[in-house]
Parts: C-alpha cells; structure tokens; sequence
C-alpha cells in the first residue's frame, strides 16, 4: 500500500515537471518572439536610412563592438551551457531522485541584503525629491535614520535581550533628563544632522545595493550547499568540482540569536566539522523558518535505496 503511495507521489511529481517544462518553453518561445519584434520596431523607426549612415563613424564601431560581445556572449551560453551545474539544475536533479524525499540546498547571501530597507527607502527617497515643496533634509533624516538602523542589524547581532536592555536604559535615560529639564534641549541637537541629498545621490545608492543582491544571488547558483539525510554536498564552482562529506563527519546548527535579523526572515546555518581542522561553514540564508524545519527533517532520517525490480522479477 505504501508502495503504491509512493509510486502515485511520483507519477504526479513527474506530471508537474512536465508541466513545467512546457511553461518554460513557452515563457522563452514568447520572449524572443517579444524581443524580435522589439528589434524590428526600433530598426525600422529609429534607425535612419542605410544610405544616410556612416558605416565607419565612431558610433558605428560602437555599435558593431558591442554586438560583436553580445554574439560571443550568447554562443558561449550556447556551448557551455550543458556543462554548467548551477543550483537550479541540482535541485531539479534531487527533486527527480526516488530514494531522497528530504533535501535542502541553501547559499550564503551576501550580508548587504539587510540593506533592503535602505535600498527601498532610497529609491523612495529618489523619487520624492523629484518633487519640488518637500523638505530635502526630512527626506534626509528620514533616510538616514532607515540606513542607520540597517547599520546596527548588519554590523552587530543585537539579541531579544539586549534589545531589552538597550530600550529600558534609553526610557530611564529620557526619565533622568526630564528631571533635569533637560529632554527638550536634548532633542534639540538632532535637528543639527541634516541630510540633504539630490535623487541621483539616492538612486545610485539603492542601485549599488541592488547589483550586490543580484551579484550575491548569481554566486549562489554556483556556490552553494546540498544536504541530503546520507551526506552534504559542498559545491564550489560552475562545474563538478565539489567535496561530499558523509553525515556522520559533521554537525550542524541553525542561529538566529540576532532579533532584528531573525524579524527581517534571515538566520544562520552554521555546519560544523568533526574534523577540527576544517573552519566552519556559515551560511546566512533567507526565509530560516522553514529552512530550519526542513535541517531538521533532513538531519533526522536516513534514505536507502530502493532496488528497482524488473517486470520479469516482479512476476
């Protein structure tokens, strides 16, 4: 009975990859239709006449350079494409193999992703300023008080403890200068710090954010951690140039004492190794909640293959 349950489980998987292959295929078939009409468009509108171009001109060299580099670039995703073994397609791989139902691949963010808020704020902050009437140093303030907060959670692990104490002494520090009379004066002094930037200074700060995100991300697909309940798979490269450990030569664990961290949906896999030699591995992954539930299930089984009976044996 459970072998049957077994055996529906994975036609439906097989089912649901099919469909998504068929996605895929589509979601690419209408992209570089999109993209070829895109082209044609422009040809035909902005280009002018063949007679009136200067074929020799600076900006024709320009133009025949950076096609040159975007026709290498897209033949040698062409020839190397089969042989690059990202994340993406070893999740696939795992998905497809009968004997492993728990697994979980994770990679290490870079730690500017905390800096979303500020990447956010400052794209806002952009905006804003392209409106005459606002005050450039409220947006200013505004933003360097969401930067300033994104500092203290990447630069220092702020647990739920000392968040505690931090708030109550700040409440007995405000109390001690309303005895003195002192608060307002106090509160004063900050409108000394006036942040004023233009929306370029804004924009290129949340841009310069946003390719180290990006960046982070395409580094995971090539460098990344695989975890099966048998063994751990440590990959290192855009090809098979890996290490596999056995689950019995290392341990691991997941942390998220840093409160502020934890609440923006982030924590650390740390793995540790028998061997004392070897330096621990840290991972700072996304969404630790259910990375941390699937650890654990991983952690707490062992697969056995299943031998794969021929209908002559079955009989």
């Amino acid at each position: 009975m459970e072998e049957q349950k077994i055996e529906d489980n994975r036609n439906v998987d097989e089912k649901n990859d099919s469909k998504s292959a068929k996605r895929k295929t589509i979601f690419w078939v209408s992209g570089l239709v999109g993209l070829i009409v895109i082209l044609f468009i422009l040809i035909y509108f902005l280009l002018p006449k063949p007679s009136e171009i200067e074929w020799l001109s600076n900006k024709m060299i320009a133009i025949y350079i950076a096609i040159g580099l975007l026709a290498a670039a897209i033949v040698a995703w062409l020839i190397l494409r089969k042989t690059l073994r990202t994340r993406l397609r070893m999740e696939k791989a795992i998905r497809l193999d009968p004997d492993i139902n728990d697994w979980l691949i994770v990679f290490n963010w870079t730690p500017k992703v905390l800096y979303v808020p500020t990447i956010v704020a400052s794209c806002l902050a952009a905006g804003i300023s392209c409106f005459s009437g606002i005050s450039g140093a409220a947006v200013g303030g505004v933003w360097f008080a969401v930067f300033f907060l994104n500092f203290l959670i990447e630069e220092y692990d702020i647990s739920i403890k000392i968040l505690l104490i931090t708030i109550v002494s700040l409440g007995f520090f405000l109390l001690w200068l309303h005895l003195l009379g002192w608060v307002v004066p106090f509160l004063r002094l900050f409108r000394n710090i006036a942040v004023s930037m233009n929306a370029t200074v804004y924009l290129l700060v949340g841009i310069i954010g946003l390719l180290a995100i990006i960046i982070s991300w395409l580094k995971g697909l090539f460098y990344y951690v695989t975890i099966t309940p048998n063994y751990m798979n440590l990959q290192e490269g855009p090809t098979e140039s890996g290490e596999q450990i056995g689950r019995e030569d290392y341990n691991s664990r997941v942390d998220t004492s840093d409160f502020l961290e934890r609440l923006m949906g982030f924590g650390k896999i740390i793995i540790t190794f028998k061997d004392r030699k070897r330096e621990p591995i840290v991972v700072l992954v996304w969404r630790i909640q259910k990375k941390a539930q699937l650890l654990e299930s991983v952690r707490a089984k062992f697969a056995i293959d299943h031998l794969q009976q021929t209908p002559a044996q079955a009989q």
